[in-house]
This record gives structure tokens, C-alpha cells and sequence, in this order.
């Protein structure tokens, strides 16, 4: 038996991450490290103390809106933002690390990973959302696809 490289290995806890998703449509998980550390994670889903769409339904499958668009008709927040929410709920500095996530971040969530100082995203699945692709190269972060 072989020890899983660093990626693998922290690629394995992200998918273990994402089975804590309430949304209905896409399970997502984001773990954020830095030197080697697990700083903190997230997983898509209603905010704290809210109904989740498990619960009550999703509102972009009622009105079919495509993946990728009309984001602001989701009730939840994306992994990647609920890991950088963490972060500063703790006071948790993330400047620096990289960010291992199941799915490619949107363009929300990649202002907000450029602004958090993230410097690396290490994602499995591709997301359908070019301008996200385009600020994060522009900005200088790191985007590895995890195979």
C-alpha cells in the first residue's frame, strides 16, 4: 500500500467534505490548506439557521435555470466562500494557501478567493463560468486540475 500524495490526500478529505452539501442540485466541498495544514473547510449550503433546499426545495430547478447562471437565485453559499466565511469567523489568516475544491469555483467565488489572497485552487470538475477562469489567471492564482 502507497502513501497518497498531498494532492490525493487532500483531494480524498474535500470529496469526504462534500457529503455534508444540502444543496440539491451539486454536492461541493473546499478545503482550504496552507503549509500542509487543513486551515478549514466548507461545503455548499443555506446559511446558518436557515431552511436548506433539501428541505424546501430549490428555487433555480423550479424556474430551470442552467448551471452557472443566475446565481443570485441561490439560497446558499458556494464551499469555497463558506471555507473563506470560517476562516474569518476564526480570525484563521488564509494568504497564501491553496484552495482544494470538487468543483471549479465560479466567478463569486473567484473574487473572493483573489481578494482572501488564496494562491492556488487545486478542483476536480470543470465549472461552466470562463470569467472566473479569466480574473483568476489575470490575478495570478493557480489553477490545477485534479485528475
Amino acid at each position: 500500500m502507497s502513501r497518497p500524495t498531498w494532492d490525493e490526500y487532500f483531494m480524498e478529505i474535500t470529496e469526504l467534505v462534500s457529503k455534508r452539501s444540502t444543496c440539491s442540485r451539486r454536492r461541493v466541498g473546499a478545503v482550504i490548506v496552507q503549509d500542509k495544514r487543513i486551515l478549514t473547510t466548507g461545503y455548499n449550503g443555506a446559511p446558518r439557521g436557515l431552511s436548506h433546499c433539501l428541505e424546501i426545495g430549490c428555487l433555480r430547478e423550479i424556474k430551470k435555470v442552467a448551471s452557472g447562471e443566475r446565481q443570485e437565485l441561490c439560497r446558499g453559499l458556494h464551499a469555497e466562500q463558506n471555507a473563506i466565511v470560517q476562516a474569518a469567523l476564526h480570525g484563521l489568516s488564509i494568504k497564501g494557501s491553496a484552495l482544494y475544491c470538487t468543483t471549479q469555483p465560479c466567478v463569486t467565488c473567484a473574487k473572493m478567493i483573489i481578494n482572501s489572497g488564496i494562491k492556488k485552487i487545486v478542483y476536480k470538475e470543470k465549472y461552466p463560468d470562463e470569467l472566473a477562469r479569466k480574473i483568476l489567471k489575470e490575478a495570478g492564482v493557480i489553477e490545477i486540475q485534479y485528475e
